[in-house]
């Protein structure tokens, strides 16, 4: 990626709702945790030292498959300083990690499927002793062949990782009667698009400490985003009661999916060495060791049909989509499944056919990653939608218009979209933002060496975990003001850096009627309240924020009583500015909102409380792939603008125009901070984050192989917030954590399709990518990968 000088992120935030008079929602207030962060003082998870602490290292597979013939630790445990290596025989409960299928060993016993799998757990007095003397764990193997490409494994033929198939899930959503349709079609087209690995790339590598306690049960305390998957893991591979674990959550420098399931491996083995040595044991991953062992965002393959008639109303779509899952499923099936039920992309379709497999190899497994399985489908329906409006001689701007939801349509799965659409909005804007009429072209009119090129991609984003996680959808709250008036929150949802424990903050705020200053939202603990889900799928802000408004209304109704009984009044709808309580009848007699707690607290009236939210019920059928998917959908839209040099294939990104329609934005300049740092994340995924394989064996794992992009690589970002009220959301809020890095990866690749001529069907799309092959008649080219799929 050409280097470029530092440039303005331009914010664009459509006018906030008429309706709104709120003293501390949809305002752009101070981060509650920028102080501690800043100033360096706050504490990640390899800040903090317990006495007699011992530290852990992985003994990890040097083969991607195999048979373990022999194990030997004699020389390790000769070593000063080494306290104990543990192995899969010393594991008091069970040897798996429970995800979804529970086919991930704690530690490897007889075989072994990926390179870097965990076989051993090697504890010292220092980090140094420990790493050293994992070197000197003797291992041999019979080694097996490796499976390195889905194509491959799908083959009857095929070793055998997984069942009988090596299919960890396989969906099928069928509506309506596609083929039928193909066969009437006016205009057929179709591609096959593959993608490659994403590593999360978060500052700070998974670390965690477990701390034994003397009734026999271990506190875990480490970087993390779901607590609570933890805490089931811990009680799953101790064999002991849930009471006697506990899990905190540490400062955690940033998560994007990767600290979501796979924590619960660094726990595991921590943990387990605490409860058998009686010490505290610390286990940081180091940087490498993070790449070649943790999860990262599934290459995928897809096999994609759409038919339209004359006038390009897209009348069917036909999809093959495959996830390479790698040794182990973790949460393949949910990332498969979300990107299933949206493969067919924010468009009215009537006939819909998409098969769907997440499939085993010997490779790293995946799991989840921002977007979730939609920045690969995305890429692949955007990028046909363009080569679509190609062969009807039409603007690719006016098919998606002319095709996109609005209230009314339906999805693939056959749900109707009844209410909070505001996708025509969202691209409307990011045409006007992004100077689309002035700026587009067809291709075969750009000429030169340096070529300019527009292009736009679109995409609708379930909130929440949907029907494929529903058993999981509630969150807990506890909220407690104090004598002085100040407040205490406590949720199940972790802060990663997205502002979460901002926007909670507003929310009590604005319900309390209480100063925003004033509130502060405690680190999560699985001993303050009940088991919230995970923080994942942009479902924080919904299902947090609804359960703490609702402890905080029912303390509201008490402080209201009270402000009627003080202003000397039987009735009346009490307001607050955030300062005062006053009536709306009479807005000018105020009082103060400490003088109120205090009254409160004087009369012995109950200012604590719990509350409690599940999603709403969804009726998606896995028989059919056909019902309400999600209860709630967020919009976007990207458009980019790139510059193409054609004699090299570099690309230079010069502006992308990100739009959302999010519901009521809590806090505007976090949900820009949020739609700026996906955009940069997509931006590097499409063209610079190339994860090189060979054998199994990932080559560069590191960022001085693995390129991100710095900050002189940043372009333009003028980020568009439209609030479509969501009624059931807090205060009219959905999510918009993960819809930013779906759409940027195809609207690069379109632009540089739109200067150039060049189709590339591939991700990252890197010089060499672009420059490969030979042109088809559109001026397209034919690619092969360099990824193991």
């Amino acid at each position: 990626m050409k280097k470029t000088i530092s440039k303005k992120l331009t914010r664009s935030v459509i006018p906030r709702l008429s309706m709104d008079n709120f003293h501390s929602v949809g305002k752009t207030v101070p981060r509650n945790d920028v102080f501690e962060k800043v100033t360096g003082i706050a504490k990640y998870i390899d800040d903090y030292k317990f006495g007699d602490m011992l530290y852990g290292a992985t003994v990890r597979s040097a083969i991607p498959h195999g048979n373990i013939k022999s194990f030997n630790s004699d020389r390790a445990l000769k070593i000063d300083g080494v306290a104990a290596v543990y192995t899969h025989k010393d594991i008091p409960g069970k040897n798996e990690v429970p995800f979804i299928l529970n086919d991930y060993p704690l530690l490897a016993s007889d075989r072994v499927l990926f390179h870097g799998q965990p076989i051993a757990i090697v504890v010292a007095k220092t980090p140094e002793i420990a790493k050293f003397a994992a070197k000197k764990v003797e291992v041999t193997y019979q080694e097996l062949p490796a499976v390195t490409s889905v194509h491959e494994s799908l083959k009857k033929d095929a070793v055998k990782i997984f069942s009988s198939d090596n299919i960890f899930r396989k969906y099928d959503i069928v509506r309506g009667d596609a083929e039928k349709a193909f066969k009437n079609a006016d205009v057929v087209v179709e591609g096959t698009y593959t993608t490659n690995y994403q590593v999360h790339s978060y500052l700070e590598p998974q670390g965690m400490i477990a701390d034994p306690t003397p009734e026999g049960g271990v506190v875990i305390y480490g970087s993390m985003q779901c607590p609570f998957y933890i805490h089931d893991a811990i009680v799953h591979i101790l064999g002991i009661p849930q009471n006697k674990v506990r899990v905190v959550q540490t400062t955690t420098g940033g998560g994007f999916g990767g600290k979501e399931d796979v924590p619960s491996i660094v726990a595991g083995h921590a943990a387990l060495a605490a409860y058998l040595s009686k010490k505290p044991v610390k286990i940081i991953y180091s940087r490498e060791e993070d790449f070649q062992s943790m999860s990262k965002r599934h290459p995928g393959y897809i096999e994609m049909k759409y038919a339209a008639d004359k006038k390009g109303k897209i009348i069917a779509c036909q999809v093959r989509y495959i996830l390479d899952a790698g040794a182990f499923s973790t949460l393949s099936p949910i990332v498969l499944w979300r990107g299933a039920v949206h493969l067919a992309g924010p468009y009215n379709i009537p006939n819909v056919k998409i098969e769907a497999l997440a499939v085993a190899t010997n490779k790293v497994p995946c799991g989840a990653f921002r977007g979730f399985g939609q920045p690969q489908t995305t890429f692949a329906n955007e990028s046909l939608m363009d080569e679509l409006a190609v062969k009807l001689d039409m603007s690719p701007l006016e098919l998606r218009r002319l095709n996109m939801m609005n209230v009314g349509s339906r999805t693939a799965t056959g749900q109707k979209i009844t209410r909070s659409c505001g996708l025509e909005k969202v691209v409307r804007q990011v045409v006007k933002k992004s100077d689309w009429d002035k700026i587009y072209l067809p291709p075969e009119k750009r000429d030169g060496t340096i070529r300019t090129g527009i292009g736009i991609a679109a995409s609708f984003y379930g909130v929440g975990l949907g029907a494929g996680g529903k058993h999981l959808d509630r969150a807990g709250s506890y909220v407690q003001i104090q004598k002085d008036g100040t407040v205490l929150i406590a949720i199940g949802n972790t802060e990663l850096g997205q502002g979460v424990f901002t926007v909670i903050s507003q929310i009590a705020a604005e319900t309390l009627g209480a100063p925003y200053k004033f509130v502060r939202v405690m680190k999560p603990d699985t001993t303050r309240v009940p088991d919230s889900g995970p923080t994942v799928a942009s479902r924080s802000t919904l299902m947090s924020g609804n359960a703490v408004k609702n402890a905080a209304g029912i303390i509201r109704l008490r402080i209201d009583k009270m402000v009627l009984k003080m202003l000397g009044v039987k009735s009346g709808v009490v307001k607050s500015d955030g300062k005062n309580y006053f009536l709306s009848a009479n807005p000018k007699k105020k009082i103060n909102y400490q003088d109120v707690v205090k009254k409160c607290y004087g009369e012995r009236i109950n200012l604590t409380s719990s509350g409690w939210y599940t999603g709403e019920d969804v009726t998606f059928s896995q028989e059919n792939g056909q019902g309400n998917a999600y209860y709630a959908y967020s919009y976007s839209a990207t458009a980019a603008i790139v510059q193409v040099n054609t004699e090299t294939g570099e690309v230079e990104v010069k502006k992308l125009v990100s739009g959302h329609d999010i519901g009521k934005a809590i806090n505007p300049q976090l949900c820009e901070g949020q739609i700026e740092g996906g955009v940069i994340q997509g931006l590097g995924w499409a063209l610079t984050e190339n994860l090189v394989l060979k054998n199994g064996i990932i080559l560069n794992p590191s960022f001085a192989g693995y390129l991100i992009p710095t900050s002189s690589d940043i372009p333009e970002i003028i980020p568009i917030i439209v609030e479509e009220r969501y009624g059931d959301g807090p205060y009219g809020a959905k999510g918009l954590g993960e819809p930013p890095m779906i759409t940027p990866a195809a609207a690069i690749s379109n632009a540089i399709y739109n200067a150039t001529g060049w189709r590339t069907n591939e991700l990252p799309a890197t010089p060499e990518v672009l420059l490969k092959g030979t042109r088809n008649r559109h001026g397209s080219r034919e690619h092969g990968t360099d990824t193991e799929l």
